[in-house]
C-alpha cells in the first residue's frame, strides 16, 4: 500500500475526487439545461483519471522500466471496471443517482482519449 501512496499520490486524489463527486447530490445549475453536458462531465472525470495514472506510471518507470501491459491494466482496465461498478452502485446503491449506460460509455471514451495521449506521450519522450 505504502508503494502506491508514494508511487500514485496525485492518481489516488483524483479516484477519491471521482467517487465523491459519482455520489453526491449536485446542486441544480444553468448548465443542467445544456443537452448532454454530464456525458461531457463524465469524459472529462475519467479522462483526468485515467490521464494520471498514465503520467504517474510513466514518471515512476522512467528509470526502471516496467512491462508495458501494466500501465494498460492500471491506466485503461482498471479505470473503465472502477466505472461500470460506480455505474451499478448508483443504480442498485443509493436512492439519489442512477446508473446509466451512456454514463458509462462516456467515462470509457475518457479513458480510451487518455490512452491514446498517454501512450504518445511515452513514445515521444
Amino acid at each position: 500500500m505504502r508503494y502506491y501512496l508514494k508511487t500514485y499520490p496525485i492518481s489516488l486524489l483524483v479516484i477519491l475526487a471521482v467517487l465523491y463527486l459519482s455520489f453526491f447530490s449536485p446542486p441544480s445549475t444553468e448548465l443542467d439545461t445544456v443537452e448532454g453536458i454530464d456525458k461531457v462531465v463524465h469524459l472529462c472525470m475519467y479522462a483526468g483519471l485515467s490521464g494520471m495514472l498514465w503520467l504517474e506510471f510513466w514518471r515512476a518507470h522512467r528509470l526502471s522500466p516496467a512491462p508495458r501491459w501494466h500501465v494498460w491494466v492500471g491506466a485503461v482496465v482498471c479505470p473503465i471496471l472502477f466505472s461500470g461498478a460506480i455505474e451499478l452502485l448508483q443504480e442498485y446503491a443509493t436512492t439519489h443517482r442512477s446508473g446509466d449506460w451512456l454514463d458509462f460509455a462516456a467515462n470509457a471514451a475518457g479513458v480510451v482519449l487518455a490512452a491514446l495521449i498517454g501512450s504518445r506521450l511515452r513514445c515521444s519522450a
